[in-house]
């Protein structure tokens, strides 16, 4: 298992003020509006519901009580609730919200650790844009995907996954080669990029396995983080770089 805990940052010039507010944005809502994940309401309320998006309109649904088929358990499903702002602005919404601390902590790791390198090199504002674009981009990845292979439409989807996986997508066009700093077993090591995002990737991919394959693959939306990888693999060079990345020397020499 690689956990990455940071990378090469001796040649950044720019303070990351964005990637620093999309942070705090993402803790703001889970704690503040989400009240730490317990609000169902709102979280059902302002996440993407596929079904939503394709028909353009705000469904509701009851609260159901079904059973664990592996368990044998009873839990109660909520209902989808009425959405306040137009069902296509929950592309943009759902960015916000997630499903749980750890689902937090992990997606506002990745995103400290390759966003500011992205910011540095993009700029300010062309970061902000491509970071709010491939995120709705990879959403309608997960909603298409969902159509196509049949699965349930109602369904919600959120978190900053998608978006998160643009910006690693985005960070292996620009900085294939940066050195970044892994926690294997009881070591770190320090890796290219390369490596590092291609593993992550390649990990999407046979992870999403399931889901490309009509099942739902643990409840985890892999369409959305490999639509937004390739998305932000190729719609960072389109966007411009104001900072070009320095040619850097391979890790593996001295």
């Amino acid at each position: 298992m690689l956990l990455p805990i940071g990378d090469d940052n001796r040649d950044r010039s720019r303070t990351p003020y964005i990637n620093y507010l999309l942070i705090a944005l993402n803790i703001f809502v889970f704690i503040y509006w989400q009240h730490w994940g317990s609000d169902v309401n709102f979280t059902f309320a302002y996440a993407t519901v596929p079904g939503e998006i394709l028909t353009g309109t705000d469904i509701i649904t009851k609260t159901e009580v079904l059973k664990d088929p592996y368990t044998g358990q009873l839990f109660e499903l909520p209902g989808l609730q009425r959405t306040p702002v137009s069902v296509f602005i929950t592309l943009l919404t759902s960015m916000f919200m997630h499903g749980g601390l750890a689902h937090l902590l992990g997606n506002m790791l990745y995103l400290f650790i390759f966003g500011d390198n992205l910011e540095d090199t993009m700029g300010h504002m062309k970061y902000v844009v491509f970071y709010l674009l491939c995120g709705i981009l990879a959403s309608l990845t997960h909603v298409f995907s969902t159509f196509v292979l049949g699965q349930n439409l109602l369904i919600p989807s959120l978190g900053a996954s998608g978006a998160i996986s643009a910006v690693l997508g985005g960070y292996l066009m620009l900085h294939p080669s940066r050195g970044v700093h892994v926690w294997i077993l009881f070591f770190i090591a320090t890796i290219p990029a390369f490596l590092v995002v291609g593993l992550w990737f390649v990990f999407q991919v046979l992870n999403g396995m399931g889901t490309l394959g009509g099942e739902e693959a643990g409840g985890i939306a892999y369409a959305a983080h490999i639509g937004g990888f390739i998305f932000g693999f190729i719609l960072v060079r389109m966007f411009g770089v104001s900072k070009l990345p320095p040619k850097r020397k391979s890790i593996w020499r001295k």
